[in-house]
């Protein structure tokens, strides 16, 4: 029986593990969580976690997943980047530009891409480096949405009201939020649709604060720690900004509006001024062809793989590299100060660590 670890830094990493977990628990074998730096509340009963450091030598996993960007390098066995998004950035750049998404820190074994680009990308990194494998799995995360074959449209019953996911991110520079405010407030009442709003974890609070008080019986409020994936294909559009959400709920093959984003494409609806926000979803709603058409160009782009499987790939390739593929790799570079940052931040991280 395998040993594996979930390593969770921000609340989102649920999401991205638990499609994993299944597929672990499938295989007959055992997982843990460590939690650092945000709530372990949305953990379940049936889900172990382990809470010092000294319990995860003492677990000694085979194998770290990780969603984030970094993980204390001397947990025991390999670790492995299965990434919290999909290769795009917030410039709306493609995966062949060189952003954060491609940084190499030092600290993984294996990096589990999602699409062509990206592997290529990291191929070419695994080449420079030497001291990384690469394999192209998909991602975990979108394993239920895939699998659940709920894409298309949405079938209201006689008289219901079309369904807007609006999801914001947190950065003043790109957040639709606060703007936003006052519009879909009016929307909400106007008797012509109903909200699912959910907003960024690192959102200012007065304005979690303000949206929490406008449910009622066309708006519902998703906390930020709620995992979203069950929740999204209620929704016939999604409202959104700059947050790559917006990406996961193209894979249901339903329109996305956007208000001043910074990633705009054919293959959404961006509006520059909040009175235009209500004609773009109704034109959404009427779900154009070519709007869809190009999304469903994007999602491949994004993710190869449409079969809800990634999960299964992602710890054959875990297998393979254990067996195989680590011969003949580099050792990581020494990287002292920045292992020194690690270990403070880990420190750090666990006293803000919210059970």
């Amino acid at each position: 029986m395998n040993r594996y670890l979930f390593f969770v830094n921000q609340p989102y990493s649920y999401s991205i593990l638990r499609p994993l977990q299944d597929a672990i628990r499938k295989r007959g074998d055992e997982v843990a969580w460590f939690v650092a730096g945000c709530t372990a509340g949305p953990l379940q009963a049936d889900e172990r976690r382990l809470t010092t450091v000294a319990e995860v030598m003492a677990y000694n996993a085979a194998a770290t997943f990780v969603p984030g960007d970094w993980v204390p390098y001397f947990f025991p066995g390999i670790k492995v980047e299965v990434f919290h998004g999909m290769a795009r950035n917030k410039r709306g750049h493609s995966s062949e530009d060189e952003s954060d998404h491609y940084r190499i820190r030092g600290f993984f074994d294996l990096y589990c891409t999602h699409a062509e680009k990206d592997t290529a990308k990291f191929q070419s990194l695994a080449q420079s480096h030497g001291h990384f494998a690469v394999a192209k799995t998909g991602w975990p995360k979108l394993d239920p949405l895939l699998s659940s074959r709920v894409e298309g449209e949405r079938r209201r019953q006689e008289g219901e009201l079309p369904v807007v996911f609006f999801a914001s991110t947190f950065s003043r520079s790109v957040t639709a939020a606060p703007a936003l405010l006052d519009t879909i407030t009016r929307l909400s009442k106007n008797g012509n649709w109903q909200f699912i709003v959910t907003l960024h974890p690192k959102m200012d609070p007065a304005v979690v604060d303000q949206y929490r008080a406008l449910v009622g019986p066309n708006l519902r409020f998703v906390e930020s720690h709620e995992d979203l994936l069950p929740i999204m294909p209620e929704a016939d559009v999604m409202l959104c900004d700059t947050s790559s959400i917006m990406f996961e709920f193209m894979f249901l093959d339903r329109p996305v509006v956007t208000y001043r984003t910074k990633m705009p494409g054919p293959y959404l609806i961006d509006t520059k001024e909040p009175e235009e926000l209500e004609g773009a979803l109704a034109e959404a709603v009427s779900r154009p062809e070519n709007l869809l058409a190009e999304q469903r160009k994007l999602c491949l782009d994004l993710h190869t793989y449409s079969d809800g499987a990634s999960s299964e790939r992602v710890l054959n390739a875990v297998e393979h590299f254990m067996q195989r593929q680590h011969h003949g790799l580099k050792s990581k570079p020494l990287n002292l100060i920045r292992k020194l940052k690690v270990r403070r931040r880990l420190r750090r991280e666990l006293r803000k660590t919210l059970v």
